[in-house]
């Protein structure tokens, strides 16, 4: 399923359930760039790593090609943070939940995409979560134009690039990464592009998921 919401952003679509072996998968798409994530537990977790009042939660992430590098590494850092602060962690203390990226195609704002396909991945496995939350990147061009949803091309001809974590109730920042030179101002112009843009792709999450149980 396809759809192209009026915020800038690109071509979304996702599919839910296409691995047998993870407790929920997904793929998300949003114009060129593409992921797969694969959701383990809460599952069992050796006593050195348990936590006695929640869920340890774990990600990874996968480049198309290669081991994973520091970028990845702090991708995985930003993942976790926002995944941890949605899901009710206490109600399965001492135990592990996984989730693995893959990259399929880097087509700009894979921040973002990551965190889409993270909850819903995190949906399908039927994960007890306190509200949904996405992921929405936009540029700043020299002339303080913002962009949402950049490509690569738009990302390296930009002066700053903010990636947003936000959650769907009252559509708060969850996380945030940046990089480039910005003013205050311009952070929260960015802030609320991002925010009318995740309106969208929450639109998308329930309406991609009303046509799934629809069918079944």
């Amino acid at each position: 399923m396809m759809e192209e919401p009026e915020t800038g952003l690109r071509e979304i679509g996702c599919e839910q359930s296409l691995l047998s072996r993870p407790d929920g998968s997904a793929t998300f798409v949003q114009g060129d760039t593409s992921v797969l994530v694969g959701v383990y537990g809460p599952a069992e977790i050796r006593f050195s790593r348990e936590m006695l009042d929640k869920s340890t939660v774990e990600v990874m992430v996968r480049p198309k090609v290669g081991l994973p590098a520091i970028q990845e590494k702090n991708q995985e850092q930003l993942i976790r943070e926002t995944c941890e602060s949605v899901i009710l962690g206490t109600l399965h203390p001492r135990t592990s939940i996984t989730i693995v990226l893959q990259v399929i195609n880097d087509g700009g704002s894979l921040l973002a995409c990551f965190l889409n396909a993270a909850c819903m991945g995190m949906m399908d496995a039927g994960l007890p979560m306190r509200s949904m939350f996405c992921g929405v990147t936009c540029t700043l061009n020299d002339d303080g134009l913002i962009t949402i949803d950049p490509t690569t091309k738009e990302q390296k001809e930009s002066r700053a690039v903010f990636t947003f974590a936000i959650e769907s109730t009252e559509k708060k920042i969850l996380t945030v990464s940046t990089r480039g030179a910005y003013s205050p101002a311009e952070l929260q112009q960015c802030i609320a592009a991002a925010q009318l843009a995740a309106q969208n792709i929450f639109h998308f999450y329930r309406d991609s998921v009303k046509r799934r149980y629809s069918k079944s």
